[in-house]
C-alpha cells in the first residue's frame, strides 16, 4: 500500500483536480507487516480522566500513538440524543481526557466528530461531549458537525462485499485516528463496538449496510484503520440498543479497554456481555481477513 499516494489522491479528488476515485490498495503481505501485536490494556476505576491515562500506560502511553505535529481525529459515538448516564454515547469525560492527552503529546490539531443518527445539535449537546471538549479551551482542538462535502468515494480493493463507499476525508488523511466507541447492545448486530463505530465516518445510505453487516464492516476496516481503539465500558447498555433510554438497561462497570489491534479490542469487549468473540459477525469476518486477533488465548491482556 502506498498511503502517501492514497492521501494525495484524496486531496486531488477533494480539490476537484482529479476525477479518478481514490483507490485504497493493500497487499496481504503489507497487511501482515502492519498488523499490530495483540496486546490489550484493561483498567478499572471511577475517575475517568485518570482511567484514560491508566489504560494507555501499558501500551506506552499516548506518545506511542500521537507524535508532535500530528493531525489527530478522535471518533467517539455521539450518535444519539441521550445523556451520559443512558450509555448510548461515549462518556464525555473519556473523550475529553483522550483529547487532552493528544494535546499534551504535541498534536497540532485534534478533531472530534461523528455522523449522528438523531439530530446532530441535540446529540452533541445532550451527550455532554461538546461541552467537555470546549472546556479544554485550546484552539488546537475542535468538535465539529459533519460537513457532507467532505465525504470522498473510496474504492475498497480487498472488500468481499463492498467495493466502494463514501468515507469522511478527515478520518482518512489524519496522522492518527483514535476510535472511541461505547460498548453496547445492538438489535441487529448483537453488540456495537469498535468496528461498528466506523459507521460514523461513512456517507451515503448507511442503512443499506445492515444487509451482510458483519462483512461490510470488515471490508471497511481494510480502509478505516485506527492507530488506537479505546472502548468505553464505563457503563454498558445491556438491552434496547443502540439507542437505549431506560437506565434499568445500563450496567456500570467503570472499565476501559485499549489496543492497537481493533479486532482484539472488539473480541475482548464481547466478553463483558458474556458472549464469545465469534458471536459478533464483524469480529469474525475481520479476523478471517487478517485484520487482527480474536483468539482470546492469543491476546495478551495487560491489567493497568
Amino acid at each position: 500500500m502506498d498511503r502517501r499516494q492514497f492521501i494525495k489522491d484524496i486531496f486531488l479528488w477533494s480539490a476537484g483536480a482529479s476525477l479518478a476515485v481514490p483507490h485504497f490498495r493493500i497487499l496481504p503481505s503489507a497487511l501482515a507487516a502492519e498488523k499490530p501485536p495483540a496486546l490489550l490494556s484493561l483498567a478499572r476505576g471511577e475517575d475517568y480522566a485518570a482511567l484514560v491515562a491508566q489504560v494507555l500506560a501499558p501500551l506506552g502511553g499516548i506518545e506511542n500513538f500521537v507524535r508532535p505535529g500530528d493531525k489527530v481525529v478522535i471518533k467517539p459515538n455521539i450518535g444519539w440524543d441521550r445523556s451520559p448516564e443512558q450509555a448510548a454515547n461515549t462518556h464525555p469525560l473519556v473523550v475529553k481526557a483522550l483529547a487532552a492527552q493528544a494535546l499534551q503529546a504535541g498534536a497540532e490539531k485534534v478533531l472530534v466528530f461523528d455522523r449522528t443518527c438523531n439530530e446532530e445539535r441535540r446529540c452533541y449537546v445532550n451527550s455532554g461531549i461538546e461541552k467537555a471538549i470546549r472546556e479544554l479551551d485550546d484552539k488546537r482542538v475542535r468538535i465539529e458537525h459533519v460537513d457532507r462535502r467532505k465525504f470522498v468515494p473510496i474504492k475498497i480493493s480487498r472488500g468481499k462485499s463492498l467495493s466502494e463507499w463514501e468515507i469522511y476525508k478527515d478520518a482518512l488523511d489524519c496522522d492518527c485516528y483514535i476510535n472511541v466507541p461505547v460498548a453496547k447492545h445492538h438489535g441487529l448486530s448483537r453488540l456495537t463496538l469498535g468496528l461498528k463505530n466506523s459507521m460514523g465516518v461513512l456517507g451515503g445510505n448507511r442503512g443499506s449496510l445492515h444487509q451482510n453487516l458483519g462483512q461490510n464492516l470488515a471490508d471497511l476496516a481494510t480502509v478505516i484503520r485506527p492507530k488506537l481503539t479505546v472502548i468505553d465500558a464505563t457503563r454498558i447498555l445491556l438491552r434496547s440498543g443502540p439507542q437505549g433510554g431506560d437506565l434499568k438497561d445500563v450496567k456500570k462497570t467503570d472499565t476501559l479497554l485499549a489496543s492497537a489491534d481493533p479486532v482484539a479490542a472488539d473480541a475482548y469487549a464481547t466478553t463483558l456481555f458474556d458472549l464469545k468473540p465469534d458471536a459478533i459477525e464483524s469480529t469474525l469476518a475481520a479476523y478471517k481477513m487478517g485484520l487482527g486477533e480474536m483468539d482470546l488465548d492469543k491476546i495478551q491482556v495487560l491489567t493497568a
